[in-house]
């Protein structure tokens, strides 16, 4: 039986020092146990606590720096299938080549099985992983080891990894609420839309996407719909529209659309932006940092003059690389921009920090305050828990500088991390698919991207149980607020950009249906009086100016007869097709009888004029999902 081995981490370092007249540092990369090379491992550079550059070794374990300058620096070599190593005051002269090598110790080896192998199975092949690993049969269950080493470790310990690691918040879906119990619907508005291009994702790469993925609402709100323009002295109007439930023709469904106030370039005050930019080594793939400087790139072109950016990067440390720039300076920003990289591990919390702080050293009054992070979200140093990175954006949303969130990439994205942190920072989020999302977000929909015209805005329905036995909101399930909150001025709540549409729909049972959704015993201590009335629904928003502290109420009643057409608008439609998409995608108890075909009924009866493809672009992905459901 082979003894309890722990693999240990061997610095082999040799240093030679050479006369010549450009000083370079290199060197190879090694496994601590089988020797091979260590291939695309991230080497930082550290300068006074920033990433000063980095290399990634090749296919023998080799990088190298070139142009070195004099100082001391810090080095740290990262690898997801290993430890990181890091050593600290290496002296470097430009005038000088230096060489140092390193082996590294792999984190899938840590435990060694005590028994020894009855018989191997197989040899299998990690995904993203440049490692085999031999699987074997042990007498104290399966175990597996780096293929050739002879060490075999438990599957707790090492072994058998998923290196796919995306995280998403699980979704409780919505349950109809009986309305003489539980009259009151109050939700914060979302016009986040990540959801719905991170779906297009998954479909567009052959997957139907984990149910988790979908947020009903988030592909709803990607959509413009057609409803008119504010007329009074609110910035924005409020719609309802009415017909039987496409799904469940024994109900009825509700859509309630807010349009947001269109305002022109010249009408936007001055723009004090703040870039902040993720360039850890999890950056590093073409999804990832090289499409988010393609993005930013359509945002520095629609710069004006009055708009400045300043540029925050963070990997193991942040560091500020651009001083706020004014919009005339174009080539300056974008230079910044182009000569980022990716390496080293990710200090969010640091960068968030310095970010808030260079935006309130150039923060303009009465002007729009706002950093914009761009990251896959995968923090790992210092503050980096969904807590902690809450707790922090929550404190510097008192600052009245707002927040953007892009997500970018793959195999590691931090869907939910972000989702919460962008709730908690009156901001926004989106997740950037390809170039052609970019050009939408920055181009089409700059100003509802980076203006707020009304920020903490809440909706609280109250149905008539008269009219209505019982209702659920589709979607928001994690944007659902108490009744209380509603009035709570010190209750945080959504945002909604210039020119934005914030869409909700209601799922109705009317009060004269004979269906059960309500197994509570009757209450012995109190009864409840109806009040007569002729309405079905009372809808009230909350909101505030974005540089106010007390909410203004906007109250509205509405009559079935009054929203309940004889035609069906192509903004229903659309509306109504993507819930049951969506609903199709999670497999929810609720989607009746809907089904792909009618669902794509729906949305190629809701194309419309469709200017800029989005609505044929989801056919398409409706007819894909058909068919992988196949």
């Amino acid at each position: 039986m082979k003894a309890i081995l722990t693999a240990i981490m061997i610095l082999a370092i040799s240093q030679t020092v050479i006369f010549a007249q450009s000083g370079t540092l290199s060197g190879k990369i090694s496994d601590a146990i089988s020797g091979d090379p260590v291939v695309a491992a991230d080497v930082v550079l550290i300068k006074g606590g920033f990433a000063f550059t980095s290399a990634k070794t090749d296919a023998s374990g080799k990088y190298e720096f070139t142009k070195i300058v004099s100082g001391t620096f810090d080095l740290k070599v990262t690898h997801k299938n290993y430890k990181t190593f890091t050593k600290s005051s290496i002296t470097l002269n430009s005038n000088q080549s230096t060489k140092l090598d390193f082996v590294l110790e792999p984190k899938a080896v840590t435990t060694v099985v005590i028994t020894e192998p009855e018989s191997k199975e197989e040899t299998i092949t990690v995904s993203d992983c440049n490692r085999s690993y031999e699987k074997v049969k042990c007498t104290g269950g399966i175990a597996y080891s780096p293929a050739g080493t002879g060490y075999y470790a438990a599957p707790d310990d090492a072994g058998y990894v998923d290196f796919n690691t995306e995280d998403y918040d699980k979704i409780n879906e919505n349950v109809f609420k009986e309305v003489l119990n539980d009259p009151l619907s109050t939700f914060s508005v979302d016009v986040d839309r990540a959801a719905y291009s991170n779906v297009r994702r998954f479909l567009n790469q052959n997957t139907i996407p984990h149910k988790d993925v979908v947020r009903i609402e988030e592909m709803i709100n990607y959509f413009d719909y057609e409803y008119p323009q504010p007329k009074d002295e609110h910035p924005f109007s409020v719609n309802t529209e009415m017909h039987d439930c496409p799904w469940n023709p024994e109900h009825e469904l509700v859509m309630i659309g807010i349009q947001g106030e269109e305002l022109q370039s010249e009408s936007i005050p001055a723009c004090n932006l703040t870039f902040l930019i993720d360039v850890s080594g999890s950056m590093d793939s073409p999804e990832k940092l090289p499409l988010l400087k393609q993005a930013f790139k359509v945002l520095v072109e629609n710069l004006r003059p009055q708009d400045r950016v300043a540029i925050v990067v963070y990997a193991g440390a942040a560091g500020c690389v651009l001083e706020s720039t004014p919009g005339t300076k174009k080539e300056t920003i974008l230079a910044s921009l182009n000569q980022l990289q990716a390496g080293g591990s990710t200090a969010g919390g640091a960068g968030i920090n310095l970010a808030y702080k260079i935006a309130m050293e150039n923060f303009v009054k009465g002007g729009n305050n706002r950093v914009i992070l761009a990251t896959d979200g995968d923090f790992n140093i210092g503050a980096s828990s969904n807590a902690e990175m809450v707790s922090l954006i929550e404190e510097k949303r008192k600052s009245g500088v707002f927040l953007t969130i892009l997500g970018f990439g793959m195999g590691n994205y931090k869907d939910s991390r972000m989702e919460q942190i962008s709730n908690a920072g009156n901001g926004n989020y989106a997740y950037i698919d390809n170039i052609l999302e970019a050009k939408k977000m920055f181009g089409k929909e700059l100003w509802g991207t980076l203006y707020t015209i009304a920020k903490d805005v809440k909706i609280q329905i109250e149905f008539n149980p008269a009219q209505v036995k019982a209702y659920r909101l589709i979607g928001y399930e994690n944007r659902l607020l108490n009744k209380e909150d509603f009035n709570n001025d010190k209750k945080d709540a959504g945002e909604i950009g210039a020119g934005h549409t914030v869409t909700a729909l209601y799922e109705l049972i009317p009060s004269d249906s004979k269906e059960d959704v309500n197994n509570i015993d009757p209450l012995e201590y109190q009864t409840t009086n109806v009040k007569s009335s002729g309405n079905l629904m009372t809808v009230k928003l909350r909101y505030k100016e974005p540089d106010a502290d007390s909410s203004k109420l906007i109250a509205c009643r509405y009559k079935r007869d009054d929203i309940k057409k004889s035609k069906i608008s192509e903004n229903f439609k659309l509306a109504a097709s993507v819930a049951s998409f969506g609903m199709l995608l999670r497999d929810s108890e609720n989607k009746g009888t809907a089904t792909y075909e009618a669902t794509l009924a729906m949305a190629k009866d809701a194309k419309g004029e469709d200017k800029y493809g989005y609505r044929e672009e989801y056919i398409k992905l409706v007819e894909i999902a058909e068919l992988l459901k196949k």
